[in-house]
């Protein structure tokens, strides 16, 4: 499994509707993307969740690494680059995922349920955090796979490593409002690939 996220951070005038229109119109383009486990399509939005802007922030779980390729190659991120310029794309590898139950496409490690996988998700958590200097990262990994929300309303969670940063990477995809104790950045999801 790989994540990979890029975020647009956009005016702070910018009509929230027109993002909410491309992804209407454009969001199944990648539903059947070969490779992709998931897309979600996130958001933010100034002054609403804590959130201090407006982004587009799109999270992948790629089940390999061609699908990510044939992506970011092709011309849906093409076609996104050419609207609001070519942005920095974030990698991770994974490390884990669990998924509520029934779930089919991305690769399962130390897979936990959530009870409303058959719900579509409407929000989503993203932590990162850094290993410190002197940290055994394998631990680290088990660590976090360990603590993976178990939450009812969780929908998907994962676990991956940026190993050029050692940054850990906790991300989250919930039914209803993400729980108030649960770490991270917070975000509305648009739509599901």
């Amino acid at each position: 499994m790989h994540a990979m996220q890029y975020e647009i951070t956009l005016p702070a005038d910018y009509d929230p509707g027109i993002i909410r229109k491309r992804v209407a119109e454009r969001g199944h383009l990648l539903d059947t993307h070969p490779g992709l486990g998931l897309k979600a399509y996130l958001v933010r939005e100034r002054g609403q969740d804590g959130s201090p802007v407006n982004q587009y922030a799109p999270f992948y779980l790629w089940r390999t690494a061609e699908g990510m390729n044939a992506f970011l190659w092709g011309p849906g991120f093409r076609g996104l680059s050419a609207d609001f310029g070519r942005p920095a794309v974030r990698h991770w590898l994974g490390a884990g995922l669990s998924r509520g139950a029934g779930a089919q496409g991305v690769r399962t490690d130390d897979a936990r349920t959530g009870d409303t996988r058959a719900e579509p998700p409407t929000t989503a958590t993203r932590e990162t955090v850094r290993l410190p200097e002197g940290t055994d990262p394998a631990e680290a990994v088990e660590r976090a796979l360990a603590e993976l929300p178990t939450h009812p309303d969780l929908h998907t969670a994962a676990v991956a490593v940026d190993p050029s940063r050692w940054e850990l990477l906790r991300f989250a995809l919930w039914h209803g409002p993400a729980p108030e104790d649960v770490p991270g950045t917070r975000y509305r999801v648009l739509h599901l690939s």
